[in-house]
């Protein structure tokens, strides 16, 4: 009886040693990140890129209400800024392979919470109600004077 007793204990340590090195030899290839940025960004020497892209994943970094190009801010607040944000946030998607429908996670930064329902008003009309990515919203204070940064995370199309 010790005899099949140790047979078979040998017989599963085997079977399970063959098992797990046929899982670690499996191409198991990690992607490497993509850091992307337009060459007008580059040219700012900015210590950040303004997406990072991961097998399907596209994250975006946090963006203002200024238009490309311009150092001012939208005029008018934080519903002009808002939308301006999230036109930023679009346009970044678009260029990278993806798109507004394919946010799965926002992060909205805002300089007076104050502004909290305000800014939800315009962020709205971004994302229709039945596609909605998840958000965490804060008071912070942001650079150049602006009421709101936006930062997303979506998938590849």
């Amino acid at each position: 009886m010790k005899k099949k007793s140790t047979l078979f204990l040998l017989f599963i340590f085997l079977f399970g040693c063959e098992a797990n090195s046929n899982l670690s030899n499996k191409s198991t290839s990690k992607e490497k990140p993509e850091y992307l940025q337009t060459d007008a960004h580059a040219a700012l020497d900015r210590p950040y890129s303004q997406a990072v892209k991961v097998g399907n994943m596209l994250y975006l970094s946090g963006v203002i209400g200024r238009k490309s190009g311009e150092t001012q801010l939208a005029a008018g607040g934080i519903v002009p800024e808002t939308r301006q944000a999230l036109e930023n946030v679009k346009n970044t998607l678009e260029m990278n392979g993806s798109s507004m429908e394919n946010v799965v996670k926002c992060l909205c930064m805002l300089s007076d919470i104050g502004d909290y329902d305000a800014m939800n008003a315009e962020y709205k009309k971004f994302f229709p109600k039945d596609r909605r990515p998840a958000r965490s919203t804060f008071a912070v204070s942001l650079p150049v004077g602006a009421k709101i940064e936006i930062e997303c995370f979506a998938t590849l199309k």
